[in-house]
């Protein structure tokens, strides 16, 4: 019925001698689209529907945001809020303050955990024999590094970034103050990072509450949901050590989660990265192509979506 009422309203909107539906090898999907997507595209911010971009946590997984983001760009989609867990918070940080993705793909390839963290043989035997959790203070100062020292009013795009209390179990938004500081606490992974104070309270990793956050997102009352998900398949995970074994239970214990958010959005992009290791942080560009070719074969239902939920005088104007 929606195809027939574009259909319609095109013929209403063009001369007769251009409509070209006489045309056998005429794709009169992909016409419409292209036509109303201009339509769109002209109306102001405040008249057409409200988009919000979802991105989940999946350690480097993650990357595959960048390759999202790509195309978001190329298609000229409006992304009115970003709401991020763990990786998801941080890829979204770097979109949200309008970095370069060049400059973000850039740094994608060269990042490493001396990057983001403390890691190496001092901290390691400290966690073993003191019982120490390492830091990710350095994640932080990597942020604040590359965006500035941004506080979230500074943002191009409102950013939500989603936390988990350790004493509670209760997800946590973070929306204001340092951008940067957010980001560490949304990607403080519990059991190897030590807990981020704030406000009294002790906040990990986003995924133990809400990996891909959805739900977050329905809270702002978009008009539109993108939820970008890059989970694992946790029937290839190896289980052979400390690190691996808690990953795999934080896993299971947000599968059943992650399928209820996800039925909440409005279209799915899910990047070819189930394979890929929470850790492996170097394949970046491999994972980032994956991300981008996830989100071209989903630009067809995204701009349908967002015609679909414009008023229909901003159409034919």
């Amino acid at each position: 019925m929606k195809k027939i009422i574009l259909s319609l309203l095109l013929a209403f909107c063009l001369p007769l001698n251009v409509y070209p539906f006489s045309n056998v090898n005429f794709d009169e999907d992909e016409f419409l689209i292209d036509v109303f997507w201009d339509k769109v595209s002209s109306i102001a911010d405040e008249n057409r529907p409200k988009t919000a971009l979802v991105l989940g946590g999946g350690g480097a997984r993650g990357f595959a945001h960048i390759g999202v983001f790509r195309v978001f760009e190329e298609e000229k989609i409006p992304v009115d809020l970003v709401v991020g867990t763990s990786i998801g918070s941080i890829a979204g940080a770097f979109f949200c303050a309008a970095i370069s993705l060049d400059e973000l793909e850039n740094l994608a390839q060269t990042i490493n955990w001396k990057t983001v963290s403390n890691f190496g043989i001092p901290s390691l035997i400290g966690m073993i024999v003191k019982e120490e959790l390492l830091s990710n203070e350095q994640m932080e100062k990597f942020i604040t590094a590359n965006i500035g020292d941004l506080r979230f009013e500074d943002l191009k795009i409102p950013l939500v970034c989603v936390a988990t209390d350790l004493n509670t179990g209760e997800r946590v938004l973070l929306r204001e103050g340092s951008v940067a500081f957010a980001v560490r606490a949304s990607s403080t992974l519990p059991g190897i990072f030590k807990p981020v104070e704030y406000r009294q309270r002790y906040l990990v990793d986003g995924g133990l509450s809400e990996n891909i956050p959805v739900g977050v997102a329905k809270l702002f009352d978009p008009d539109v949901i993108v939820a970008v998900a890059v989970p694992a398949d946790i029937t290839k995970n190896n289980t052979d050590n400390v690190f691996t074994i808690l990953m795999q239970s934080i896993y299971i214990q947000g599968r059943r989660f992650d399928d209820e958010n996800l039925s909440m959005a409005d279209i799915v992009v899910r990047p070819d990265v189930a394979d890929v290791s929470v850790a492996d942080i170097s394949h970046a560009s491999k994972i980032i192509e994956k991300g981008f070719i996830s989100a071209k074969q989903a630009v067809k239902s995204i701009k349908t979506t967002i015609i679909n939920k414009t008023e229909a005088k901003y159409l034919i104007e």
